[in-house]
């Protein structure tokens, strides 16, 4: 048996909800190890749609654990009116299946004000954050002056720390024109958050060593995806952490080797939201088609999604920097009716073949993509539950997908129902 890291190929939006709590039927543990609450992950189960951000997919499924790792910042406002949601929608939700790590570092009001204000002062070079306050967050982390979750439970240290770190913020504030905070105002709002994020914290890597001595079975959960990695992806049109496997052993306090099997969401078309370079776009009736079958909105923000074909060279470029043994193959349902379809599989920029999509963002802006052209299918694939009902030009599309990807598809899902989903490798065997 071996644990799973699911993680996105793409830009994030590939479906990872769905898969995740398809997992976690296998799994006795669900980890989210990256990232906040601008991730979006929609689930559909027996009809009703669940919309989470901070709260572990597997959540929704009954006798699992949950888990928050020190590798998430953590609105503890947004974390309880997530819970208070979801519960309210019938999901059992409390301390008793849900652990937050007690070094997770908090996202303050402060961090959402700094966020929205740079992200003005940018105006049309704007990066195209959430807004929600992650990469400030991030980056108090990093400058060592962030108050985390256990520091709520120390108040004689907890002043000091906000006076800290107010003083970075309320400076920049100024300099950018915009009202400052008060430390009196904001010590308040944390004593009262304190009393409801308490039950919950606890010392994550501690379970998760009991876990595995026990050979349980644990799902770590990313958000975004391998090509919004702040390393590893379209810099600095990424998210503000590292979105790779990697970061599911750090972002927990596991051992590498504890990760597991790495299984890649992957699109059958591309999104992307926001800003940043994105060879395969397409601006056109196509690209309205796909946004509007797909349903591509952003979970968080309600953003459109940039929609275009599938590009190959980027989910192989995924593939490789992440390490991925497989792919869920997600969205095929959304092809269905069109004569002909077109991947990616490599890059013309300034007179040059590229197989990869290269660092540099001058280089990035000017990519090209060259396409591969194929034919599509007529019939539905949408809730197809085997390969046999599946048109034989769909199957010919992902098979020149696996290919090109260098990479097998392990899982393919043709609708977002839970059991809409044909499984050819189980990751939990390895």
């Amino acid at each position: 048996m071996s644990n799973v890291v699911v993680i996105g190929s793409q830009w994030g939006d590939e479906g990872k909800g769905k898969i995740v709590d398809w997992l976690s039927a296998r799994a006795d543990v669900v980890c989210r190890f990256q990232g906040g609450h601008n991730a979006g992950h929609t689930l559909v189960i027996d009809g009703v749609t669940y919309k989470l951000s901070l709260l572990p997919s597997g959540v929704v499924r009954q006798g699992k654990t949950s888990i928050i790792g020190n590798g998430v910042v953590i609105d503890p406002w947004a974390l309880m009116e997530e819970i208070e949601r979801v519960t309210a929608a019938g999901v059992d939700i409390g301390p008793h299946n849900l652990m937050v790590a007690e070094n997770a570092v908090l996202i303050l009001p402060v961090h959402r004000a700094v966020d929205m204000a740079r992200e003005a002062a940018r105006g049309a070079k704007k990066i195209g954050t959430t807004g929600r306050g992650i990469g400030p967050a991030y980056e108090d982390k990093v400058a060592r002056r962030a108050i985390r979750v256990c520091d709520l439970m120390d108040p004689a240290s907890l002043e000091d720390r906000v006076d800290e770190l107010l003083i970075h913020h309320n400076a920049l504030l100024t300099g950018l024109g915009e009202e400052t905070f008060e430390r009196a105002a904001l010590m308040k709002e944390l004593e009262a958050i304190s009393v409801k994020l308490a039950p919950y914290a606890g010392v994550v890597w501690k379970e998760l060593e009991k876990i595995r001595h026990e050979n349980k079975r644990v799902l770590f959960e990313g958000a975004q995806g391998v090509m919004l990695d702040v390393d590893h992806g379209t810099y600095p049109f990424v998210t503000s952490s590292n979105t790779v496997p990697g970061q599911a052993a750090s972002g927990t306090g596991v051992g590498p080797r504890s990760v597991g099997y790495v299984l890649g969401i992957t699109k059958a078309y591309t999104t992307r939201v926001g800003s940043g370079p994105f060879p395969s776009e397409l601006t056109d009736a196509i690209g309205e088609k796909l946004g509007e079958r797909g349903r591509e909105f952003g979970v968080v923000t309600g953003r459109k999604r940039r929609c275009g074909w599938f590009d190959a060279a980027l989910v192989r470029q995924s593939v490789k920097v992440a390490g991925m043994d497989g792919i869920a193959f997600t969205k095929l349902d959304v092809l269905d009716g069109f004569d002909e379809l077109k991947i990616c599989t490599g890059y013309e920029i300034d007179g040059r073949t590229y197989d990869y999509l290269p660092a540099s963002t001058g280089l990035q802006a000017r990519a090209k993509p060259i396409y591969e052209t194929m034919e599509g299918w007529s019939e539905s694939t949408f809730g197809a539950r085997s390969w046999a009902d599946l048109p034989a030009t769909a199957i010919k599309y992902i098979r020149r997908v696996e290919e090109l990807i260098e990479a097998p598809v392990a899982l393919l899902s043709t609708s977002p129902e839970r059991e809409d989903t044909i499984l050819v490798r189980d990751p939990f065997e390895g």
